[in-house]
């Protein structure tokens, strides 16, 4: 017993020290944020001093510099990221439990399509898809959420009928019983047990389409539309040159929901996992 106590907190310290690591990346950012641009290109890595502390003056400069407002950038993130999520979550959420529940041939077939996706690289289809999402007038903030479905519901799906497998299928008969159609028993009976998968898989696409460079930058618009990190890629004066202290501080003002978002639901991520991997 005492051997496992012993056993215990090394690991606790080993894997300490690797967060640690994780976290760097974005401690530098901070500090950089706080620094002036000659600073950040001499000494990434020093802490800011009197002659290179600059206060929030990246922060005003981050927030006002270019044609394009920041402002404008964040309100396409939050927009195509919401959007995004109750798409992805609601249908997928239907799908899993209409796959799980039927489990016919039809329904199997679209079940190992959905987890086939999840193993091709976007790379391979991202030529393709963007000139597909501008035939199809997708290459807008409000109706990218239509391609993030295509891209978010192999995962989803896959998490969900996990789940559904496990639920206990007693309480949907009682509903048919009781004159509940499919649309109704999925609303008053299944959501609200699927309710820790639910938020789980809301987190992770959350995080996934907030952070998405790639494809926004691929099908939107550049010249209309951008998110706050394409907005970041574009923050460069004439001849090239960048402020990377303001660069820094919209790196951190981007990331910062983010964090605290994970932080308020990181342990349905945990329990929502778990449940979706080894039911059923």
């Amino acid at each position: 017993m005492r051997a496992s106590k012993k056993w215990g907190i090394a690991l606790s310290v080993l894997f300490a020290i690797i967060s640690l690591f994780y976290l760097m990346p974005i401690v530098v950012v901070l500090i950089n944020s706080f620094k002036d641009n000659i600073a950040v290109n001499s000494n990434v890595f020093a802490l800011p001093n009197q002659e290179t502390f600059v206060g929030w003056s990246n922060y005003v400069n981050g927030l006002t510099s270019g044609a394009y407002p920041f402002l404008y950038s964040a309100g396409y993130s939050f927009m195509i990221t919401i959007l995004s999520a109750i798409l992805i979550l609601l249908c997928t959420s239907m799908a899993a439990w209409y796959i799980s529940r039927v489990d016919d041939i039809a329904s199997r077939v679209v079940y190992f399509l959905c987890v086939f996706s999840m193993v091709v690289p976007f790379q391979m289809v991202m030529f393709t898809l963007a000139r597909t999402a501008y035939t199809l007038k997708l290459n807008t903030p409000w109706s990218i959420p239509v391609v993030y479905l295509g891209f978010g519901a192999g995962l989803a799906v896959f998490m969900f009928s996990g789940f559904v497998k496990g639920m206990p299928l007693a309480m949907e008969e009682a509903a048919a019983i009781d004159g509940c159609g499919p649309i109704r028993t999925f609303f008053g009976v299944v959501l609200p047990i699927m309710k820790p998968i639910f938020i789980s898989v809301g987190v992770l696409e959350i995080m996934w389409v907030w952070n998405d460079y790639l494809l926004p930058y691929l099908v939107l618009d550049s010249t209309k539309y951008k998110t706050i990190p394409i907005h970041i890629q574009y923050l460069q004066g004439s001849y090239g040159h960048v402020d990377l202290g303001a660069m820094m501080a919209l790196i951190m003002l981007s990331i910062l929901p983010i964090i605290i978002f994970y932080l308020c639901c990181q342990k349905y991520i945990i329990a929502g996992v778990t449940a979706g991997a080894v039911k059923g």
